[in-house]
Formats: C-alpha cells, structure tokens, sequence
C-alpha cells in the first residue's frame, strides 16, 4: 500500500468512525445511563467486533453479496427490525431510582455481534476493503486495513461514550433522561434512511 492510499485509508476510517451512526448513538446513550466504565466493554466490541468483520470481508465474505444478490435484502430486513428493537429498548428505558441500576449495558460479545447487523459497519468494512486493497482482498492488505480501522476506531468511538457521560450530569431529572433517551431513540431510527433510500 501506498503512503498516499494509507492516508486515505486512516481518514476514511476515522471520518466513517467518529461520524454519526448506530454504534456511536448507542454508545452516547449507554454513557449517559450507563458511565464510562460500564460502557467501555461495548467499546471494546465494537472496535475489536469491527476489526473481525473487516478481516472476514477481505478474506471473500464480500463476495457472498456478489454471488447471491438475495442475501443483501435480507441482511437490510434483519438489521432493520434489530435497530428498530434497539430504539424502543432505549426510548422506554426507565430512569433508575436512587442507587439503582436500571437496565444493563452491552456486553462485549453482544456489542461484536451488533455489528453484524449494523448497516454502517457493513458499509465501512465493504467500501474500505473494495477501495483499499489490490483487487478488494488479499491476506496483507486485509490486516493492515483491519488494523487501522482498530486505531482508529477506539479511540473515535470514545468520544462518544464521554460525551454521554458528561451528558448525564445534565440528566440528573428523569424528564430529562426520558427526552434524552427518546431522542436517541429517534436519531437510531434515522440513521436507517440510507439503508433504504441510500
């Protein structure tokens, strides 16, 4: 790889992984009822769970939607209705009463396995694998993107989990958290346009 297409590789990543999207809507909303601490293990998944799918496209996975155009519509049906749980689960989560936890954050493994029904991931692990490697694949080629997405990606999605976190301390009314969570909820939804409409 080039050093011209390794700098366009780590902008695409950053930009695809810091911008708005169903992981990092989550992750605003775990931190603001969750903490930063309980949400770092869905962070983890995320970026490692990414970083696996990316890996997995190179080696051929891409090419399962080349030969079996059907499988695409039904990653779209099954990724949509997951989404669409996702936010009523976050829109009618209640808000904890005095030192009660209400609810529990994403695990590691259910964060990793999100992604695999997460229309965003999908594209950035597809678009980066077409554009960014000889002949969208290769072993090499493959692991150098896949590693640069984990780089970048953490420490991107990390804001997300903080800005939650400082997010809460404005919460501290459980009117409040409920407009919060509802309007994440919403934006969740939207982030499904471009599924549809794209």
């Amino acid at each position: 790889m080039t050093y011209d297409l390794l700098l366009a590789l780590i902008a695409f990543a950053f930009a695809s992984s810091i911008t708005p999207g169903p992981n990092n809507l989550m992750l605003m909303a775990s931190g603001a009822n969750f903490g930063f601490r309980r949400t770092f293990p869905h962070m983890l998944g995320i970026s490692i769970g990414h970083s696996v799918m990316v890996t997995l496209v190179g080696l051929g996975l891409a090419q399962v939607f080349d030969l079996y155009p059907i499988t695409r519509l039904i990653l779209q049906v099954i990724s949509t209705a997951y989404l669409l749980y996702l936010a009523w689960k976050i829109a009618t989560a209640a808000p904890p009463r005095e030192g009660e936890a209400r609810g529990k954050p994403f695990t590691f493994l259910q964060a990793a396995a999100f992604q695999w029904v997460n229309p965003k991931a999908w594209y950035m692990a597809v678009y980066a694998i077409t554009n960014y490697t000889p002949d969208g694949g290769g072993i090499a080629p493959t692991l150098l993107v896949a590693g640069v997405f984990a780089l970048t990606n953490f420490p991107s999605i990390m804001v997300w989990a903080t800005i939650g976190t400082q997010v809460k301390r404005l919460l501290s009314r459980p009117r409040l958290l409920r407009l919060f969570n509802g309007t994440m909820a919403a934006l969740l939804v939207l982030t499904l346009y471009p599924v549809w409409f794209g």
